[in-house]
C-alpha cells in the first residue's frame, strides 16, 4: 500500500469533532473529487470518485451525520491497465444534492439562477479547525504524498486556477510555503520541502504517518551525511596523494640535475626526510624536525621545493 493510501486511510480514522467542521470536510471532498450532473426537470445529482475505499465509508458517515442522508455506493475497476477500484458515490436529487451543493458553498445563486462557485467560500473556512478539515477533505479528495524513500513530494490535482489558487493560499496560511503550477490541463498545488510536508501531515492530524515520514527522513539524512562525510574524506585522501606523487617527482628531479646538495639546508633536510618517510602526513614530517615545524611551515618548505624543481624543468627545456 503506498504512503498516500496509507495517510487517507489514518485520516479517515477519525470523523471531525464539530458540525462546523463536518461541513467544512465535506465541502473539501466534494470540491475535489465531484461532478455535477442534471437530469429531467431541472434535478441535479452529485457523483462523487475516489480510489480509496476508507475516504469513501468516511464521506458517507459525514453525509449521514450531517445531513441525514445515505449516498449510493458502487464499486467499479478501472479501466487503465484493468487494475485496481475505484469508488462511487451518488447524491441524488432525492437526498437534496441542491441543497447540499448550496450549503457546502459549491453552489451559489445569483438573481435567481444556480451558478459554480470557482473558489473557496469564506463561511466554510472561517475558524482555525474549519481550515484544518477543509484541507482534510481536499486532501483526502485530490491530494498525494510521494514514498518518502524515493522523495519529498506531496501535491493536490485542481481543475481550475482559482480553486488552486485559493487552497495554495489555504495551505500558506499555517505559515507553509506551497507553490502552483499547470500541469497539462489540470493546476497543481505542491510541497517539495520534507519540513513542510511534516508541517502539512499535522495539520491534517495524521501523526501515525508523520512519525513515519520523520523516521524515514533522519535515516536518509543520516545517510546523507554519511556519504558526504566519506566522500570527504575520499577526496582529501586524493587530494593528499597527488601532492605527495608532486613532491616526489620534484625532489627526484632536483637530485637527478643538481643533487640534494644543490638546496639550502633546510629545504634539502627537508627533501630527504619526505624520500625516507613516503607514507608520513605533513604534520608527522613536521614533528619529526629538529626543532618541529607545524604543518604549514612543512607545506611552505614543500611548496619551495617543487618551485625550484620547476625552474630546474625550464632550464633544461631551454638548454635542449
Amino acid at each position: 500500500m503506498t504512503f498516500s493510501a496509507n495517510t487517507k486511510n489514518e485520516l479517515a480514522q477519525s470523523l471531525p469533532e464539530s458540525k462546523c467542521c463536518t461541513l467544512a470536510e465535506i465541502s473539501g471532498f466534494m470540491r475535489m473529487c465531484g461532478t455535477i450532473r442534471l437530469s429531467g426537470g431541472g434535478r441535479m445529482n452529485v457523483k462523487l470518485i475516489t480510489e480509496n475505499p476508507a475516504s469513501a465509508r468516511m464521506f458517507i458517515k459525514m453525509l449521514q451525520s450531517y445531513f441525514g442522508i445515505h449516498a449510493e455506493l458502487t464499486i467499479s475497476q478501472t479501466k487503465l491497465l484493468k487494475k485496481g477500484h475505484f469508488y462511487e458515490l451518488v447524491i441524488t436529487s432525492g437526498m437534496n444534492a441542491e441543497q447540499i451543493l448550496r450549503e457546502t458553498g459549491i453552489l451559489g445563486v445569483k438573481e435567481g439562477c444556480n451558478y459554480l462557485m470557482e473558489g473557496i467560500p469564506n463561511d466554510i473556512i472561517k475558524t482555525k479547525c474549519c481550515r484544518r478539515a477543509y484541507l482534510r477533505g481536499v486532501f483526502l479528495g485530490s491530494g498525494s504524498i510521494s514514498d518518502p524513500e524515493k522523495g519529498y513530494h506531496l501535491e493536490i490535482v485542481c481543475n481550475s486556477e482559482i480553486l488552486a489558487n485559493d487552497i495554495k493560499k489555504l495551505i500558506n496560511s499555517f505559515g507553509l510555503h506551497s507553490k502552483m503550477v499547470l500541469r497539462k490541463k489540470s493546476y497543481v498545488v505542491y510541497i517539495k520541502e520534507g519540513e513542510q510536508i511534516v508541517d502539512f501531515l499535522n495539520i491534517l492530524g495524521a501523526h501515525g504517518r508523520l512519525l513515519d515520514f520523520e523516521n524515514i527522513r533522519i535515516v536518509k539524512e543520516l545517510r546523507n551525511k554519511t556519504n558526504r562525510l566519506v566522500n570527504c574524506e575520499t577526496a582529501n585522501l586524493d587530494k593528499t596523494v597527488n601532492a605527495s606523487g608532486r613532491q616526489f617527482d620534484s625532489i627526484e628531479l632536483i637530485q637527478s640535475i643538481r643533487g640534494l646538495g644543490y638546496l639550502p639546508d633546510k629545504l634539502r633536510e627537508m627533501a630527504e626526510l619526505r624520500l625516507s618517510e613516503r607514507e608520513a602526513s605533513l604534520k608527522e614530517l613536521g614533528e619529526m624536525l629538529i626543532p618541529p615545524v607545524g604543518k604549514s611551515g612543512v607545506n611552505h618548505r614543500l611548496k619551495k621545493i617543487e618551485d625550484i624543481a620547476e625552474k630546474l624543468k625550464i632550464e633544461e627545456a631551454v638548454k635542449k
